[in-house]
């Protein structure tokens, strides 16, 4: 998993040209620490990483540096691009192009800029560096890729709701977000995605389609993300968080920190939040105990600390 995050770190620095500790922490999502471990395994492995300090400092790569990617084939950059999960290497049949990759990579550096991604990138797409397995099974990813590397129609079957469908599409990519892998497709005139792991069925026909020319799986996957996210439900709550809870909070992915301000209490912070449920708020809160106090609304309020009550009356008997 460390040499997936530093080729993502490496790859990163090519192409924002400098980047923050803490963009590269949220970015990959690990702490600054771990990124400051990282960078001096890069110095170390003979990568000219330099630091800028003060407030427009950041990371970058030494001025005229380079990876050079020339010479590897279209399997070897999919390896590279996707997490080093030896059962999604194995499911895609590139367990030797992932280490011939890296090895190409590592002994790469040239002046001259070469950008050999923008084939890849269009039809691989992968959401956040974190790789979480997920327990599901995927027997038809690798027609699928087939299909979206040639750009052949495919005709599946899937299984929604517990009942099956019969869909001609026309895959545009595939994208992995946290260990959970979808393909975006063009069917009826309309942009679609599917699980993987609910097609139970694919099979490449001989119908070749044109991509439409103004579609970017990123831009399309991020748009179709914020989408998602402003269909689901908003629950409001006011909280003290205490100061060394602050940072936990604005990392918690299903929370957003709406506005916070010093409280009346010293070592507290005064935080309006939005949780997607009730039930997501009081997971939340509870795993952050004891660092955080509802104050609203009084329900939620009610709810943690009837939990947390019942908790410590559990621990005091002789179960």
């Amino acid at each position: 998993m460390r040499a997936d995050r530093l080729l993502s770190i490496l790859l990163l620095l090519q192409s924002r040209g400098k980047i923050s500790s803490r963009e590269l922490a949220q970015t990959l999502e690990v702490s600054e620490r771990t990124i400051f471990r990282d960078m001096e395994a890069l110095g170390i492995s003979g990568i000219p990483v330099l630091a800028e300090r003060g407030r427009e400092g950041g990371w970058k790569l030494a001025e005229g540096y380079r990876t050079s990617l020339t010479g590897m084939n279209p399997k070897e950059i999919a390896a590279l691009l996707l997490p080093a999960d030896p059962a999604i290497l194995q499911a895609l049949g590139i367990q030797d192009e992932f280490s011939s990759a890296v090895r190409k990579l590592q002994a790469a550096a040239i002046k001259q800029p070469v950008t050999p991604f923008s084939f890849l990138s269009e039809r691989i797409h992968i959401d956040g560096a974190g790789w979480h397995p997920s327990g599901e099974t995927y027997p038809c990813l690798t027609s699928l890729q087939e299909a979206v590397w040639e750009s052949h129609k495919v005709r599946i079957t899937y299984l929604r709701s517990g009942e099956s469908t019969e869909r001609l599409i026309a895959p545009l990519g595939l994208v992995a977000k946290r260990g959970v892998w979808y393909t975006v497709a063009e069917t009826g005139g309309e942009l679609r995605t599917y699980r993987v792991s609910r097609i139970t069925s694919a099979e490449v026909t001989d119908e070749i389609f044109d991509r439409p020319e103004d579609f970017h799986l990123a831009d399309y996957w991020e748009a179709s993300i914020r989408s998602f996210k402003s269909s689901l439900p908003r629950y409001t709550a006011s909280l003290f968080v205490k100061e060394d809870t602050i940072k936990d909070l604005q990392q918690e992915r299903y929370v957003s920190i709406l506005l916070q301000s010093p409280s009346s209490c010293p070592g507290w912070i005064s935080v309006e939040a939005e949780f997607n449920t009730p039930e997501s708020a009081v997971r939340i809160i509870l795993s952050l105990s004891p660092g955080i106090r509802v104050t609203a609304p009084e329900e939620l309020a009610d709810t943690v600390s009837g939990t947390l009550w019942k908790a410590a009356v559990l621990y005091e008997e002789n179960v």
